[in-house]
């Protein structure tokens, strides 16, 4: 090595501990929200990131469960990375639900764990778990940092994987005497990922013209939208496919906001509490044009009968996807924002106009709806007029897992990309609230909503403390039935309606046990707990509301107040959603009423 570049590498390192390291590495990767709980294994880090604070907003949770979903929230949001750190042992497991959620719907997110030093390490230490191996098989690459010298490596290699190519969770595993331990170091290594190519590769131009010739001959087509145009940045690409060619369109829940619902081309969402308008034109059509999804089971119901009579063409970044669940005749690996952009340079508009006066007809026959004459609150009433209210303001909404989030995708208008916030893949309850901190921490002067059962918002309800203090202004709109009402509904379908522990209530209740002979629009009794209280507990604003008359002038006030706020809107338990396509049937087993 010459003397000029060997003067050149020393001017560039500088003597830190590995916590500093780590911290600057997030500065310098442009992180600017952190949420993080503390405890002894992380301690220095926590130390590093006050020398940081002024490029780095520390936000801290009340549970690491809930930081890993606010990690998920700011993501899902923007589509940059979400951060979230805790310390060793019982803080770091208390994250693998929420990698396992990011992983399930490709969120990008760098998980930060203490760890206890390198010489304890397999001798069963306090606060002693093998992260690597327990997030192995949920996380998309993972690093125990042994070496002071290897973590500015690490770090740029850990923001690369979790944003490149399908984006994914990443888990950087920090034992204590790394943080502390001193070196000159280069901040700006090389990478070294043997074996890792995420550049997606081109798709050729002879595909293009083969997609662009199966559309040109379809007379039945059918475009099928998934999160990865949500998360490739696509649904301009889409929108302008579409108004081309006049396909009617569906997406899955992830793909939510991908198309707006005025669209007279759109068909909302499929799947097993999708639009039955949107499942039959599936079922109908002559070819398939999937888009960045993955042919889950619950769009997909009995798979062999799933478009059964269509050609499909499948475009997915993730070469893994394609023939994992259904054969496609055209297999694309690639860029659907790059497809899209070269289709719709070459595309015609097919002979499609029986097809879309079909599927218009199909809409009106099969519209969603609800009871609109019930003197009281449906939830789907309560998510209708919200929607309303929060057409022509920035909103972002999230929920928890169940009957509401099933509504709320159904009976909110999403008309942009981003601004639905779900655990879809995973289902997990709990998600609502934190994942509303992490929306909110990113989009300070948005509207963010919670839309949450009572069930849900329990799991991850201490986190209106983190909304109060952090000065977070979420609004949750707690539909509050005292049940876990999906399953419920599965008990009312499939069970004889027998009542096991699906009532949150106190035990002496009629309805915690037993065959229930509840009228559909009964109202729990003796409500438990008195959520209003909590929240003011908490210090954020509060009100319950019960009376049809009186929904709208409370949602005002939700909406309007300044800080976090819950809403505790008083619902029947016995409503259920509709359609619903029982698990592994077919669109022809399809529950209407």
């Amino acid at each position: 090595m010459s003397t000029a570049s060997s003067t050149s590498t020393a001017a560039e390192q500088h003597v830190m501990n590995g916590a500093d390291v780590l911290v600057k590495s997030l500065v310098d990767h442009g992180v600017e929200v952190l949420f993080a709980y503390p405890g002894g294994c992380s301690m220095p880090m926590h130390q590093a990131l006050t020398r940081y604070g002024d490029s780095i907003r520390t936000i801290l949770p009340r549970h690491e469960q809930g930081g890993a979903f606010a990690a998920q929230g700011y993501a899902r949001s923007t589509g940059k990375i979400g951060v979230v750190m805790a310390t060793s042992g019982p803080g770091a497991t208390n994250l693998v639900t929420a990698i396992a959620d990011a992983k399930l719907d490709s969120i990008p997110m760098l998980c930060i764990t203490g760890q206890v030093p390198t010489g304890a390490i397999g001798s069963d230490a306090f606060q002693e778990t093998p992260m690597v191996e327990i997030c192995r098989g949920i996380t998309k690459h993972h690093y125990l940092v042994t070496d002071i010298a290897d973590l500015p490596r690490i770090m740029k290699e850990a923001f690369h994987v979790a944003m490149s190519g399908r984006p994914g969770p990443v888990l950087v595993d920090m034992p204590k005497d790394v943080q502390l331990s001193d070196l000159a170091i280069d901040m700006d290594p090389p990478m070294e990922l043997p074996g890792y190519d995420a550049s997606t590769p081109s798709v050729p131009p002879e595909t293009i013209r083969q997609i662009a010739a199966a559309i040109r001959m379809a007379r039945r087509p059918v475009i099928y939208s998934g999160g990865g145009i949500v998360l490739g940045e696509a649904s301009e690409e889409l929108r302008t496919l579409i108004a081309k060619t006049g396909i009617p369109t569906v997406t899955t829940i992830m793909g939510l906001g991908s198309v707006e619902p005025e669209n007279p081309h759109s068909l909302d969402w499929l799947g097993m509490h999708g639009a039955a308008y949107a499942n039959y034109a599936v079922r109908d059509c002559d070819l398939l044009i999937s888009l960045g999804v993955r042919f889950d089971d619950r769009v997909t119901g009995k798979v062999e009968a799933f478009a059964k009579d269509a050609k499909i063409i499948h475009v997915d970044i993730d070469a893994s996807e394609l023939n994992k669940n259904k054969q496609a005749h055209i297999p694309v690996r690639g860029d659907v924002k790059q497809v899209l952009t070269e289709l719709n340079r070459i595309v015609q508009k097919p002979d499609i106009s029986d097809w879309q006066k079909h599927c218009t007809e199909l809409k009106a026959k099969y519209p969603l709806k609800y009871d609109t004459e019930f003197d009281g609150i449906l939830q789907q009433h309560a998510i209708s007029t919200l929607s309303d209210l929060t057409a022509d303001r920035e909103t972002y909404i999230t929920v928890g897992v169940g009957q509401h989030q099933m509504w709320a995708a159904q009976f909110y208008k999403f008309r942009q990309p981003r601004t639905w916030m779900s655990s879809s893949g995973l289902g997990t309850m709990g998600f609502g609230l934190p994942a509303a901190m992490g929306v909110q921490a990113a989009h300070p002067g948005a509207l963010v909503v919670d839309i949450d059962g009572d069930g849900s918002f329990q799991m991850n309800i201490q986190e209106l403390a983190t909304c109060f203090c952090e000065e977070l202004p979420v609004k949750v709109l707690l539909l509050n039935n005292q049940h876990l009402g999906m399953v419920v509904q599965w008990e009312d379908r499939f069970m004889e309606r027998n009542r096991a522990h699906t009532y949150l209530g106190p035990i002496h209740h009629d309805e915690a046990k037993g065959k229930s002979s509840a009228d559909r629009f009964e109202y729990a009794t003796d409500r438990y707990p008195n959520f209003v209280q909590i929240a003011k507990g908490y210090g954020c604003g509060a009100a319950t509301v019960k009376r049809k008359a009186d929904l709208e002038g409370a949602l005002k006030e939700m909406i309007d107040s300044k800080g976090p706020f819950l809403l505790d809107v008083e619902v029947p338990y016995q409503e259920h959603v509709l359609p619903m396509i029982p698990g592994g049937a077919t669109v022809d087993d399809m529950i209407l009423d």
